[in-house]
């Protein structure tokens, strides 16, 4: 018995042929079958079906002039839904002038082939657009693992261009959100390592939902804290920003509260208990670091702030300076704190706190 070739375990690339004439189907199978694992339609419907399985095609090769649905619907349909968008659309088709070609790469198609068809030159092209899709997905797939440890709108800003990866810094009004957990050091200390990781896992997974969700930029996680901001690289203006804070805020508690119950029900005695503190101002947002290793973050005395409001929240609330309560207090209902003193700040802060959190 023949030994298997190496080959014959790594996973060909699927191309799916669209074409109402038998001829040219079973021509194009012949041509291609030694490469890839080849399927074939005589109609736009069952192409459809195809397209849309659990195996959809790597590649497709459309005709244009088909009964009942024609090329340029297909290639319509497929481009409207997310999950075939991405499949690159080559027309091999006998309509070969200049606005039937134009029309084809308006519908998203990445190639267009004339009849009579020219073996040499499908080959080519079919392994050129392969060789480039699957090079696409690879730099997809690294882009969602790397906005892992980025946020969501940093990188993409850099994929899209609009921020470039150097040491570079701007002067902003933003909105700055701090919060951490009250007594988290005890609590830490009275539980198992798996259980302590099981619980902020959670914890960060639930809020980072949230932020992402009101279009904040989550600066880092240090401990039990979390860091974050809102006017950059995406503002909706310095005051709705400074809203969206707020309500990001307002919706981090309620879930806390479900979280809570949760965490009781699974025997957990110490639930976490959220203080947030949030301050509007100008900072410097940008990247810092060196030319080897930088972060995409925000520094200033206006950050230094929303980490004193914080601190001085009481667990389960939301405290906001002056400055924020300010943009806000129309929308929101808050009461005014006792002013109070922090190091490194020269004068008293005036605060005030969310009232209503656990209200619709």
């Amino acid at each position: 018995m023949p030994k298997p070739n190496a080959l014959d375990f790594v996973s060909r690339s699927i191309i799916l042929v669209v074409d109402d004439s038998p001829e040219i189907l079973a021509l194009m199978r012949a041509l291609l079958e030694n490469e890839y694992d080849i399927k074939l339609a005589d109609n736009g419907e069952q192409a459809l079906k195809i397209v849309q399985s659990d195996a959809p095609p790597d590649l497709i090769l459309l005709d244009v002039m088909m009964p009942g649905m024609d090329g340029y619907e297909i290639c319509r349909i497929l481009q409207q839904d997310p999950k075939t968008r991405d499949i690159p659309i080559i027309f091999l088709t006998a309509k070969n002038d200049a606005e039937d070609e134009a029309k084809g790469f308006h519908l998203g198609a990445v190639d267009y082939i004339a009849k009579p068809i020219s073996f040499p030159i499908v080959m080519a092209r079919v392994r050129n657009n392969i060789a480039l899709a699957k090079r696409t997905a690879t730099l997809r797939t690294l882009s969602e693992k790397l906005s892992r440890y980025l946020s969501p709108q940093v990188t993409k800003a850099i994929v899209e261009g609009e921020q470039d990866a150097k040491i570079q810094t701007k002067r902003k009004k933003l909105t700055i959100f701090f919060s951490d957990i009250k007594g988290f050091t005890e609590i830490a200390e009275d539980l198992k390592p798996e259980d302590l990781t099981y619980l902020l896992n959670e914890y960060f997974t639930e809020m980072s939902g949230i932020a992402l969700s009101y279009g904040a930029t989550i600066d880092k996680f240090i401990g039990d804290a979390m860091l974050i901001f809102v006017g950059d690289p995406q503002t909706l203006g310095i005051k709705e920003d400074a809203l969206q804070c707020v309500r990001m805020a307002i919706a981090m508690q309620r879930r806390m509260a479900v979280i809570q119950e949760n965490w009781w029900g699974k025997g957990f005695s110490q639930p976490f208990r959220k203080r947030i503190g949030i301050n509007t101002g100008f900072c410097d947002v940008g990247n810092f670091g060196s030319q080897q290793r930088m972060e995409y973050t925000v520094i200033g005395a206006q950050v230094n702030l929303a980490a004193r409001l914080e601190h001085e929240c009481e667990p389960e609330g939301i405290l906001l300076s002056y400055e924020t309560y300010v943009l806000v207090k129309d929308e929101i209902e808050c009461e005014e704190r006792a002013p109070f003193n922090a190091k490194g700040i020269a004068q008293e802060i005036r605060c005030f706190s969310v009232k209503g959190i656990r209200e619709n």
